[in-house]
């Protein structure tokens, strides 16, 4: 009888280990493919022709955001945007105005990134001459008043043509900042 039990009981202990380690490895594998749907990428709702406005405290517009089409993704909360406007407006300056083919709104809606044929413009003021600038891609912060691109850019006034290679636009200050192969053309 102590034979038999000699020999099994190693055996069961091993089974016993195999057992605890199938099942740990199931608990700390992530789970298979769903098939619930949610690990595609497709719109759950779509709006065309899209126009929102944030207000400021005083009830009066700080921006507006206006598209051809919208679409939502659940899987990663993102937006789409097709053929974007961006209005960012202050009582004391001229609105900037931004357009491109495409746009992107983050999940948590405080970030917005424009691609394709993007144009930022700034008409004339009081105390500042029109500018436009010209780039492919876009990354706004519009809580902040921050645009930003690591892109070539080209900027136009009525008296110069620059051209560089990144820029940060703080649109509070009224600053731009331009970051690398900075070439100018001065006009009279």
């Amino acid at each position: 009888m102590s034979n038999r039990l000699t020999l099994w009981f190693p055996l069961g202990i091993m089974v016993l280990l195999a057992l605890l380690t199938f099942w740990l490895d199931r608990t700390v594998q992530e789970p298979l493919f769903k098939r619930d749907g949610s690990a595609r990428h497709d719109p759950d709702y779509w709006v065309e022709n899209f126009v929102a406005k944030r207000l400021g405290q005083d009830g009066l517009p700080l921006h507006t955001l206006a598209a051809v089409k919208l679409e939502h993704f659940p899987d990663d909360d993102t937006t789409l945007l097709t053929r974007p406007n961006f209005t960012a407006m202050d009582q004391n300056r001229v609105p900037t105005r931004i357009a491109a083919q495409n746009g992107l709104i983050s999940s948590n809606g405080k970030e917005v990134y424009f691609t394709r044929n993007v144009v930022v413009r700034k008409d004339a003021g009081a105390e500042k001459d029109w500018l436009t600038i010209a780039t492919e891609y876009l990354h706004i912060s519009p809580d902040q008043d921050i645009a930003r691109t690591d892109r070539a850019v080209t900027i136009k006034t009525p008296a110069a043509v620059i051209t560089a290679t990144g820029m940060e636009l703080n649109n509070r200050t009224q600053v731009v900042k331009l970051l690398s192969r900075v070439k100018g053309h001065y006009e009279k």
